[in-house]
């Protein structure tokens, strides 16, 4: 199950930017953890390659991460912004996750990943 997508734009070939709710009954949250739910890594990763290989890097597959950093967690109820860069030269796919607190957006996640064909 992927989050609620409020608005998209691709302004470039190689860019993406996407808006996204986290809904409370998603189901990555179910479990993770009982005092205060947060969204995985994983759950991250995961929609950071449905977004690459569909929209940025069709025929691409993952291939291996670069570099990850998880700074702050992402909690049920939150608005973030998902924004990828894609060198198709250097086939990396560079990621950040940034959540939206008023008018201000803080880096909650970010990293490269290596992609193939």
């Amino acid at each position: 199950m992927k989050p609620r997508e409020i608005e998209r734009q691709q302004t470039q070939p190689q860019a993406l930017s996407v808006i996204l709710h986290l809904d409370p009954e998603l189901f990555w949250f179910q479990g993770h953890f009982d005092v205060q739910p947060l969204l995985p890594g994983v759950a991250q990763l995961d929609w950071v390659m449905h977004y690459a290989t569909t929209l940025l890097a069709p025929g691409f597959r993952f291939h291996s991460i670069q570099n990850v950093k998880f700074q702050a967690p992402l909690l049920p109820e939150t608005t973030v912004t998902l924004e990828m860069t894609w060198q198709a030269d250097k086939q990396l796919l560079a990621f950040s996750f940034q959540r939206h607190d008023g008018d201000a957006r803080h880096t909650a996640s970010s990293g490269k990943i290596r992609l193939c064909q």
